[in-house]
């Protein structure tokens, strides 16, 4: 048995594991679309009182290493090369320079951003697992669900690339603020898997700062009512300089791209518990600081994120887990041009979507990409100018609002069907639900 420097065991397939694979292919699209609950009850699940309570007479159980792989790779999958940018008549003849990644994943991300990556957590510890670059040996195809060794070798090439953060399950006590009441008695319970999709904010606004910027719009400080000083050098480029996008606005416009990646990735997971034969629910209920590591509670890490605080702010700011996940802060970086240096390294160097020797989709990839608008200097000296001011305004970037964001976790589990036979009408559960531990040996 292969196990990688993870501790994760290597998938080799059974045969009864390839045949509920092969079900699993054939596992109608609109079923799962329309068979989509939030079926929170797992075996070894208690609901002390109330109207449903309820006590599970099984012992809870981890997923088996293919469910988890397989609700692993529906969330977070490459699936091969995204089609990028086609067409802005202000870029002819270049290619728009927007994305910042090449690839493309199981949910879909504004301009090809890709600023998420993923955390997971069950009974054998804390993993982080990054998709967002760097092409995966195999990937998942768009044909369909392979059901043979090509399978096998993708999820082995995604769980190789898992990072094992810690021994132990994601801790938060059981109580509020750690939960919100209603999650208290089920959210990361024992034999569950709890995924963290979660989003570089600070990258998700400089991109969002750097596209206005090629489409000659700079930033206005509208929270402290003043221009950013130094603009006036870059007129020749900011052809809609007296129409400056307010600091508040591409904040907000920032963190709602980003959550639609947090969002669609979590409902792609949720869409596959159906059809796996999995409960669970892509939940919100847990207290976002605290996940990360910044409840100020010392027995309670979290995923152990570096955190600032600062008398301006409401809440404590994290940024990042030092050499996993780093977000695009001076923090991690040292500077803000540094910052805007790593941006460039993302877009423009090797891997990137705008390298011409990264491969992509059209059957000239090299010449397409090459084509693409460059960062100049100058380009780079606007975007510094603007995210020194912010950092330096608000003593952190982004200026209003997390330099790290995450907002829905999905939640898998075996599910206790007893339960929904017992308190609910015929029908709550799909027949894979009925089969799935005869089905999946699990």
């Amino acid at each position: 048995m292969t196990v990688f420097a993870n501790g994760l065991k290597a998938i080799e397939l059974t045969d009864r594991e390839r045949t509920a694979l092969a079900d699993l292919a054939q596992f109608p699209f609109f079923d799962a679309l329309l068979g989509r609950r939030s079926r929170r009850f797992p075996v070894g699940g208690h609901i002390p009182a109330g109207p449903l309570a309820f006590k599970s007479n099984k012992e809870p159980r981890s997923l088996t290493d293919l469910q988890r792989a397989l609700v692993l790779a529906t969330m977070s999958g490459q699936t091969g090369w995204h089609f990028a940018i086609t067409h802005h008549p202000g870029y002819a003849p270049h290619l728009p320079n927007y994305s910042g990644s090449a690839i493309g994943r199981t949910f879909p991300s504004a301009a090809g951003f890709h600023t998420t990556d993923f955390f997971f957590t069950d009974d054998s510890g804390i993993y982080f697992l990054s998709t967002r670059d760097a092409v995966l040996d195999t990937q998942l195809g768009s044909e369909g669900l392979p059901c043979n060794d090509e399978l096998e070798r993708a999820l082995n090439a995604l769980l190789a690339r898992v990072v094992r953060v810690s021994d132990e399950r994601l801790y938060l006590p059981r109580e509020q603020p750690y939960f919100e009441g209603h999650n208290t008695w089920i959210a990361n319970w024992p034999g569950t898997l709890l995924v963290i999709p979660v989003a570089d904010l600070a990258q998700q606004t400089l991109l969002n700062i750097a596209f206005f910027g090629q489409n000659g719009y700079a930033l206005y400080d509208d929270l402290n009512g003043r221009e950013i000083p130094g603009l006036e050098r870059f007129a020749g480029r900011l052809e809609h300089a007296a129409e400056p996008q307010p600091i508040s606005f591409v904040d907000q416009y920032s963190l709602a791209e980003a959550s639609a990646e947090l969002m669609t990735s979590s409902y792609a997971g949720h869409l596959a518990l159906g059809a796996i034969g999995l409960g669970g629910w892509s939940v919100d209920g847990l207290d976002r600081l605290s996940v990360l590591g910044a409840s100020g509670n010392p027995d309670v890490p979290g995923l152990g994120f570096s955190y600032d605080e600062d008398a301006r702010w409401s809440m404590p700011n994290p940024t990042g887990l030092d050499g996993v996940f780093e977000s695009f802060t001076r923090q991690h970086y040292g500077s803000m041009r540094a910052v805007v240096e790593a941006l460039v390294e993302r877009k423009f160097g090797a891997g990137g979507p705008f390298n011409s020797g990264t491969p992509g989709a059209w059957r000239d990839s090299r010449g397409i990409r090459g084509s693409a608008a460059p960062f100049d200097e100058e380009m780079i000296d606007l975007l510094t100018l603007q995210l020194e001011y912010i950092d330096s305004s608000f003593g952190k970037f982004p200026a209003a609002v997390p330099s790290v964001w995450i907002m829905n976790y999905l939640q898998a589990q075996h599910l206790d069907t007893d339960f929904y036979d017992a308190l609910f009408t015929p029908g709550a559960y799909l027949s894979t639900h009925a089969n799935e531990q005869a089905r999946w040996g699990s």
